[in-house]
């Protein structure tokens, strides 16, 4: 059992050296640094610890004491041996720090304690301890030194609106800001698509900078195009902070404030050798579009740092999956703010724009492909040309799978032509995006825009998919997308299901099945942004609605399948593959095979000395792996110690990536072939040969690489070879073929899927009745009807004219209208009026004149919306239980009209606290709020 002096000697030192600490340098680290002597004054309780002393009658020490630039201690580490509990040394650290403060200027150390493999740090007074990944830098302590000592109160710090300015946005930057000054470190925003989560996100990191409670910021995204995105928001609203990458960076630098990268680029700087950035390096990590992918390989990451974790999210709350909450430890499934598409679209006026859907389906996708769908006259070309029409049997699932059918596809793209919400001209579509299943799939839709609509010069659509890299910069495909007339389609595979922010997009094309309800409404929310006034484009000078063209009845399996397919776990190949591994190990002793048994044994020790050393996981089962460094554990290989590999160290190959894994696949079929040959398992290995003779025979040897092993991928083509195979045999067949799988890319299905064209017919084109829409349309229709007959009449009529032209008009003149109107369409009564246009009280010739343009009349929902938000504005220090109060004020009087004093005390308002108003604000704040809802009710 290794002593704590061990311990330190032959772990905490290479630890603290990894962090750029020279333990044998003085002026960095003093070890064994005895404490002062205990002052004389009364009041030293705090001290005792000084009057104890160690068993040679000596004062006590800190084992390491780490000292800043100004050669004064800014951090205690107490060690304990490693076979002891870190935690041990938790109460004797933070005495020790105490009295180094008491001894130097009032300056309190940060506090590490550690065995070794496991180390915690507790910054003492500010939030408890931590477990962390690595001890901190010089500058690191410095760094969390200067923002402990000059950070403000965050309830006073204003928000920039010129950021993020919307009441909702100002209650999520609130809620996390509370909870930052309750010492919380772990935040999920929970906001439809389309609402702003990077500019509130920004505005947030705007606020907490300028507070002094963060200097470094990591900004997570899963894809390229998201990172331009992010960096270009940045550099938009908080222009003068530093960021990493700049255009062409490639190594990380260390002297920047906001950092944006991708999940596999923040992994491989994790997990570099180097040491590049230490757990300590950010102070706020955000992740943006937080969903399952973070909690697998990518988690780590987010392990690794210690530091404030924001998740970003657009998936409806209630599916949000239970993994993200558990992660953001969201007590009761309730997310740190929450604001959803149904809030954003009910909001006057709304904040996203509502869509409408079109579903289509054609007979092929009804019924499939077979004798009894086909046309007589494509049966007829079928028998001229010699083939079997009862050998094409395909159901309408298998298109672009195994069957494509060029006339299906060349259908869907004349419907989206027709159908498509178009530009002011009336020709083109408006701007969208074109879902589509695969690569080639893709292609082939490009490919059949250019023939039906060749006058475009190919410009109308193109593919975007994420590894061309014309896609991505300035001048890129999706950059002439955004900022150019054309192309005005983008077909996708995958790139642009999330994150891309074209407000533009009016219509959306589901070419393609989705069954995760979260990747759908991701989808989804690609058309849900509204224009922006300062930036309107000429081929999309309006949009109040985007349209949603179903091509495979998604919106009825949501309603039939409301969380979509539930997505089963499976075991990572890495893990699979060293389980066979450790298998193989148990069956050759069990039979008596000790060379085969020492081999693999030899193999597996190989791999997991492979296991990266910097990968979270792999740290903290630093103790498991150090059992297994040992000779003692391998000679002999009890049941034992195979159960402990099984259990303990199988489940860490997890970690493994960016590996072949086409090589490591087939590696790990062969090896369980050898196994099912050494346990004679004859049907088993009858199977498995069988799937590694085709796997074999598909590798192209037209490719010279794999030309130069042609003899043994004959050979093993042949029953012979797999009848007279060894255990060596079994290794030299991985060894040489396992490179080559990669070349087997788009072989073995022959030429891909059947193709076929085939004549195809609508089954099926209607709108879909989805969400409250069907309301409001009838509301506009009816609008512009009122509007259409006003402006027709104001040719003819006189009292129009006398309106118009701003002359006097009495109320016999305003009856006699009235009377005519209604005449020239019954429904035209001031009391729809009231209703359509939102205003209660206004007369009847307010809305002549604003439907003449002569005036502008603001619906009582416009005008209460606007007055709340005049109110938060000129209030910028409210709480997020101040603005949830005003918000639920201002769906009070839109919906009631107006509010009693004694109101406010009551139901709902007592929801945010049991006194209501009385509760939340200041008898200052209560008169003036009390002021705005009689300016309201006047």
């Amino acid at each position: 059992m290794p002593s704590e002096s061990a311990t330190r000697k032959e772990i905490i030192d290479l630890r603290l050296k990894e962090a750029g600490w020279r333990v044998s340098d003085p002026t960095q680290v003093i070890e064994e640094y005895f404490l002062p002597p205990p002052n004389n004054d009364d009041n030293a309780t705090e001290l005792a610890l000084d009057k104890r002393l160690d068993q040679s009658g000596s004062r006590e020490f800190s084992d390491y004491v780490l000292l800043g630039k100004n050669g004064k201690p800014v951090a205690v580490v107490e060690a304990k041996q490693s076979s002891k509990s870190a935690e041990l040394g938790r109460e004797q650290a933070k005495q020790y720090c105490q009295n180094i403060q008491a001894n130097h200027d009032g300056e309190l150390p940060f506090c590490f304690y550690t065995n070794g493999h496991e180390i915690f740090f507790w910054n003492l007074g500010e939030a408890p301890p931590q477990k962390v990944h690595g001890f901190p830098t010089r500058q690191d302590l410095e760094r969390l030194l200067f923002i402990r000592k000059h950070k403000k109160a965050l309830s006073t710090e204003l928000i920039n609106t010129a950021i993020a300015g919307r009441d909702f946005q100002l209650q999520a930057i609130r809620s996390v800001m509370e909870g930052i000054e309750r010492n919380r470190r772990l935040f999920l925003l929970v906001m439809a698509t389309g609402t702003g989560k990077t500019r509130t996100c920004i505005a947030l990191i705007d606020a907490l900078m300028r507070a002094g409670r963060v200097q470094r910021i990591l900004f997570l995204v899963d894809r390229i195009a998201l990172r331009g995105q992010a960096l270009d928001a940045f550099k938009e609203h908080i222009p003068d902070e530093p960021r990493w990458p700049n255009l062409g960076e490639k190594a990380i630098a260390t002297d920047r404030r906001i950092y944006v990268a991708t999940y596999p680029t923040m992994l491989n700087i994790v997990r570099d050798e180097t040491g590049t950035l230490s757990p300590h390096f950010f102070d706020l990590i955000v992740i943006d579009e937080s969903h399952r992918s973070i909690y697998n390989t990518y988690g780590e990451v987010l392990d690794y740092f210690n530091a404030i974790k924001l998740g970003l999210t657009a998936t409806p709350r209630d599916v949000v999956d239970h993994n993200t909450f558990t992660l953001f430890e969201c007590e009761d499934g309730l997310p740190t703010f929450a604001y959803s598409y149904d809030e954003a679209i009910a909001h006057v006026p709304p904040y996203l724009c509502d869509f409408r859907v079109l579903k289509i389906k054609t007979r092929f996708q009804d019924e499939g492909i077979s004798k009894r769908t086909i046309s007589l006259e494509d049966q007829k070309q079928l028998i001229l040309e010699g083939k079997e029409i009862e050998d094409i049997n395909f159901e309408g699932s298998d298109l672009e799978k195994t069957v494509t059918n060029h006339a299906t596809n060349a259908l869907i793209v004349r419907e989206f032509m027709e159908e498509s919400i178009k530009d002011p001209n009336g020709v083109l579509p408006g701007k969208t995006i074109f879902f589509c299943m695969s690569m080639k799939h893709a292609r082939r839709i490009e490919t059949i825009f250019d023939s039906l609509y060749p006058e475009y010069k190919g410009e109308l659509a193109k593919v975007m998919v994420s590894d061309d890299p014309r896609v991505y910069g300035r001048g890129g495909l999706l950059d002439q997308f955004t900022r150019n007339d054309m192309p005005r389609v983008a077909i996708s595979v995958d790139m642009l299901d999330t994150g891309i922010d074209v407000r533009e997009i009016v219509n959306l094309v589901f070419a393609k099945p989705v069954y995760s309800y979260t990747k759908f409404w991701q989808m989804i929310g690609r058309g849900t942004r509204l224009l922006e006034s300062e930036k309107i484009k000429s081929w999309c000078p309006e949009k109040n609605v985007f349209q949603v063209i179903d091509c495979w009845d998604n919106f009825e399996y949501f309603k039939i399948t409301p969380k979509g397919k539930e997505l089963k776990s499976q075991i990572p190949l890495p893990v699979r593959f060293v389980g066979v591994r450790i298998d193989k190990i148990e069956a050759a002793q069990t039979l008596g095979y000790a060379s085969i048994a020492e081999k693999e044994i030899s193999s597996l020790r190989t791999q997991i000395a492979a296991l990266p050393t910097r990968s979270v996981a792999i740290m903290e089962a630093q103790a498991r792996l150090a059992r297994c460094q040992k000779e003692d554990f391998w000679q002999p290989l009890t049941a034992e110690h195979l159960a402990f590999l099984r259990h303990a160290i199988q489940p860490l190959f997890r970690v493994i990536s960016q590996e072949d894994f086409k090589a490591m696949r087939f590696t790990k079929e062969v090896l369980e072939a050898s196994l099912a040959h050494m346990k004679g398992e004859k049907e088993k290995y009858a199977a498995l040969t069988e799937s590694l003779m085709a796997q074999v025979s598909e590798l192209p040897l037209s490719v010279n690489i794999v030309a130069q092993q042609g003899g043994i991928i004959q050979k093993a083509q042949t029953n012979h070879y797999w009848a007279t195979m060894t255990d060596q045999s079994f290794d030299h067949l991985a060894e040489q073929l396992s490179p080559l799988m990669h070349f087997r890319d788009g072989r073995g299905v022959g030429d891909g899927p059947a193709k076929f064209n085939f004549a195809d017919v609508l089954a099926a084109k209607e709108f879909v009745e989805f969400g409250p829409e069907h309301e409001s349309l009838s509301i506009a229709q009816y609008r512009q009807l009122v509007e259409q007959r006003v402006k027709e009449l104001t040719a003819s009529n006189p009292i129009l004219q006398k309106i118009r032209d701003g002359e006097p008009v009495d109320e016999m003149d305003a009856e006699t209208l009235a009377a005519q109107l209604q005449d020239e369409h019954p429904h035209i009564t001031l009391q729809l009026l009231r209703r359509v246009y939102q205003h209660q009280s206004a007369p009847f010739l307010k809305f002549i004149r604003h439907i003449l343009g002569i005036e502008i009349l603001e619906s009582f929902p416009d005008t209460v919306s606007r007055s709340i938000d005049q109110f938060i504005a000129e209030h910028p220090t409210l709480t997020s239980h101040q603005l949830q109060f005003l918000n639920l004020l201002r769906d009070y009087l839109i919906h009631r009209g107006g509010v009693e004093k004694r109101d406010l005390i009551q139901a709902p308002f007592t929801i945010i606290h049991p006194s209501g108003i009385r509760g939340v604000f200041s008898p200052a704040e209560i008169n003036e709020i009390l002021a705005l809802t009689e300016r309201l009710a006047a």
